[in-house]
């Protein structure tokens, strides 16, 4: 097969492991949607992260593509749909940055609950404060994991470790508890919780968490947003956060993001966001949850199995 490779920080096993199979590989990195709309015809395979929707225009453009590789775990750019109906397999790689996520979801969560964040820029500051910034005990609480597939799982596993307990909800899955977390309903999750983290899709999930879900909730609550930024509604969030619902946030993703995550004017973003830069109880990353050495060579390979097992 012809394929292309729209991103140049892909890591290389997946292009080596390509050609020596025999396929051909390109890397068009600089290219805009218009020379690429003028390229495909050429390709049976496009690899891409996210720079460009791959909606009809763009599909119908690769009148030969028999896939479309998505290097990492969204896919709310692609026409999932159309793709299906064209023929065309997509393929994604969570596999591979999955123990990165929930490491990432880890650290954040024992982030706000010791106040780290804070208390690191104290003490850059100059200020010696102790009692204020008194931690509360992971071991003591119930984490709720909305979304049980490769992320939540792997989330479930490191918090073994703490002696908390885990429940979780995946409204897409049956019979799914483990060893790891209970399976419980959304209800259960929400009257039990002590802190939320997000592990879903961004497809069917805009808003997600909105005013009626927060007030859900039967105790105030932490949450940890390390999936989509669009599945938390901000204004609602900080909503949450004024009135003591939700006790802290942090936030690895946010609903101001442009489409390929790279480029972003916090100081042009609309007041919930600012409100977000300027709390204490806020810990703030950008979009790096997924992001680790060894997550880049995960998704080439799982990438590349996929590939493989589908057409080998």
């Amino acid at each position: 097969m012809k394929i292309v490779f729209l991103d140049k920080d892909a890591h290389p096993y997946l292009r080596e492991a390509l050609r020596a199979d025999g396929h051909t590989v390109d890397l068009h990195s600089t290219c805009d949607r218009a020379r690429m709309l003028r390229l495909l015809p050429e390709y049976d395979g496009l690899m891409i992260r996210s720079r460009f929707d791959v909606d009809r225009e763009l599909l119908d453009a690769g009148n030969k593509l028999k896939f479309v590789a998505r290097w990492g775990v969204g896919t709310d750019h692609i026409d999932l749909d159309y793709a299906r109906e064209r023929g065309i397999r997509v393929f994604n790689s969570p596999e591979g940055s999955k123990h990165t996520v929930a490491e990432h979801t880890v650290g954040m969560l024992l982030m706000l609950l010791n106040h780290l964040g804070r208390a690191d820029r104290q003490v850059r500051a100059g200020k010696w404060v102790r009692r204020e910034n008194t931690g509360t005990e992971l071991q003591y609480l119930t984490v709720g994991i909305i979304g049980y597939g490769n992320m939540g799982q792997m989330t479930a596993r490191r918090l073994a470790g703490f002696g908390c307990r885990v429940i979780t909800h995946d409204r897409f899955r049956k019979n799914y508890g483990d060893d790891y977390a209970e399976e419980v309903s959304l209800e259960q999750l929400q009257q039990e919780a002590d802190v939320a983290t997000l592990h879903i899709f961004l497809e069917g999930n805009h808003n997600y968490v909105n005013r009626n879900w927060i007030a859900a909730f039967a105790k105030p609550f932490y949450l940890i947003n390390t999936a989509r930024g669009q599945v938390v509604d901000t204004a609602a969030l900080v909503a949450g956060m004024k009135d003591g619902k939700i006790l802290g946030a942090a936030l690895d993703v946010n609903e101001y993001e442009e489409q390929s995550f790279v480029d972003l004017a916090p100081d042009e973003l609309p007041e919930p966001y600012q409100y977000l830069r300027r709390s204490d109880r806020t810990v703030l990353t950008p979009h790096i949850a997924g992001w680790s050495v060894e997550a880049e060579e995960g998704h080439a390979r799982t990438l590349y199995r996929k590939i493989a097992e589908a057409f080998n």
